[in-house]
């Protein structure tokens, strides 16, 4: 008999059971993520506002600016971009100093979760490098106008720890601070335009 202390699993409100060790796409629908990452705050909630500024509006945010500073992307990447911090539903937001403690098991683990996820929504789970770097300066471009929007970061701090590439541009964006469940209609939306596009059937 299984023991239940070594549990490894998360039941989703779906209905799924995702096993965190061994993750499986058919256990993974993105109302549980846009759901989860709806509720997960950025900057572990220290930030400005009456809302929490969450993964959620992050990822809508990534996405924007990732299609943005990318010319004519393929829809593929725009959902990567979407969905790059997905394992979040289940695992949680960490600040970068709590990941490095940590060390490999949590990464390990976010990696697994990543490739269902990708499984899950028809995307390759190793993405291409020059599409995962675009990403990357998407999201710290994002992190760089959270911090100094709503983190309380001063406009040099953020320069020193979050390096924005070169001529990015992270002057034109606002964040949006909101209930939940804007948060979480709003990401399926995004998600449903990304694939409905993927489809061939955006506009």
């Amino acid at each position: 008999m299984a023991d239940p202390a070594k549990r490894a699993w998360q039941r989703m409100l779906s209905g799924r059971r995702l096993d965190l060790l061994n993750p499986t796409p058919v256990d993974i629908e993105v109302q549980d993520i846009a759901h989860g990452l709806s509720f997960v705050a950025r900057w572990n909630g220290q930030t400005r506002g009456d809302w929490a500024y969450t993964v959620a509006e992050h990822s809508i945010l990534v996405e924007r600016i990732f299609t943005d500073i990318t010319l004519d992307p393929d829809p593929r990447w725009r959902l990567a971009a979407l969905l790059h911090d997905a394992p979040e539903y289940v695992i949680g937001d960490m600040i970068s100093p709590v990941k490095s403690a940590l060390g490999r098991e949590y990464g390990e683990m976010d990696q697994r979760i990543s490739a269902a996820v990708h499984r899950r929504f028809g995307l390759p789970v190793q993405i291409p490098a020059p599409v995962k770097r675009d990403i990357k300066s998407a999201d710290r471009i994002s992190a760089w106008i959270e911090a100094v929007h709503i983190a309380g970061f001063t406009r040099p701090e953020a320069n020193r720890l979050f390096r924005l590439p070169k001529s990015a541009d992270a002057e034109g964006y606002s964040i949006r601070l909101r209930p939940p469940l804007e948060t979480r209609q709003a990401f399926l939306q995004r998600f449903e335009l990304i694939v409905s596009l993927m489809d061939g059937n955006g506009a």
